[in-house]
């Protein structure tokens, strides 16, 4: 299993679109999208993104920093916001902003939550939805990525496919049919992967850190194979051999792409596998011990207990599992 795969499949992503906008210029929100907004399917363990798709229209988008730069989302585009910053939307974000929260509508019935709002001028239609993932703080995946996160569904292969099944998604939810939820959470979590697989392509030579590893050949394979094999009781030596480099080579290759020497890349993601099976199975801890890769569960907790500031059990007790209603 490539190591994106494998960091996926432990996030457990849970896909869902909570608001319908349409909305006319002039017009500014301020927007802070906190769990409740998102219903049950997120899961009470879960960590959130949230993301907006442009039907039609555009709009200017800035997360609620200083330092970062505004950006324009046009029709058919995504943004995804990979930690949930509150951020400022509108078709002018220089005018006196507004929060969502106040604005929006409750369905009658089955449906979307609503946002009517704005002047005479040009509109634009819009879904919100969120991505969760319940994998724990240091997900290498998600702390690698940039506040914000674009992508064009119009463009690439899967494009006719992704906007014609978005947007007849979209207009079925609208009209409140069953399934209909299903469909658009689905899909929320595809465009995730494809947004994260063209960001990858996108990075320039010069970038850092683990994405960047992903697209170097020896480190693709590196971490391909550590992924693939948890268990094994790697040394630099043996990863070296498997994938062509001297173990300086290999050592000198993840600390400048990815920032950690092998091993404690590996013992990190152990660390990450361990706590979602601690989380989201009934195993014993000396079986998660044993399908992480540590001889003894006293060794293993340890290393949990290093990693997470509390002992396994501990953890079981404290850290409810996600929810998957669908």
């Amino acid at each position: 299993m490539d190591a994106l795969s494998d960091v996926l499949r432990v996030s457990h992503l849970t896909g869902g679109v909570f608001l319908r906008a349409d909305l006319s210029a002039p017009w500014c929100m301020a927007l802070n999208i906190l769990r409740e907004h998102c219903g049950p399917s997120l899961g009470p363990a879960s960590h959130l993104m949230t993301y907006h798709y442009i039907l039609d229209g555009e709009l200017r988008i800035r997360v609620d920093d200083p330092d970062e730069k505004m950006q324009t989302i046009g029709r058919g585009e995504v943004v995804i916001l990979p930690r949930n910053d509150p951020h400022l939307i509108g078709s002018d974000l220089a005018i006196p902003a507004v929060s969502g929260e106040n604005l929006v509508s409750r369905p009658i019935g089955p449906g979307l939550y609503s946002i009517r709002y704005g002047g005479d001028g040009e509109k634009t239609e819009m879904i919100c939805g969120f991505i969760g993932y319940a994998g724990a703080e240091a997900n290498p995946l998600i702390t690698m990525l940039p506040r914000l996160l674009k992508f064009n569904v119009e463009q690439g292969p899967a494009a006719d496919w992704i906007r014609s099944t978005f947007q007849y998604a979209a207009a079925e939810v609208g009209a409140g049919r069953p399934g209909s939820q299903t469909v658009l959470a689905k899909l929320s979590e595809l465009l995730f992967v494809e947004t994260v697989r063209r960001y990858v392509e996108s990075l320039p030579q010069s970038h850092t850190g683990w994405l960047a590893g992903l697209r170097e050949p020896h480190l693709a394979k590196a971490l391909a194979l550590l992924h693939g094999d948890i268990r094994r009781p790697w040394t630099v030596d043996d990863l070296g051999r498997e994938v062509g480099l001297s173990r300086s080579a290999l050592s000198d290759r993840f600390l400048r792409l990815i920032g950690v020497p092998p091993i404690n890349y590996l013992t990190n993601w152990r660390m990450q596998v361990a706590a979602a099976k601690v989380r989201d199975t009934n195993a014993t801890l000396a079986q998660v011990a044993q399908d992480v890769g540590y001889e003894s569960e006293a060794a293993f907790s340890r290393a949990f207990k290093k990693a997470f500031g509390m002992a396994p059990g501990t953890w079981r007790r404290h850290v409810p599992p996600p929810r998957h209603p669908r």
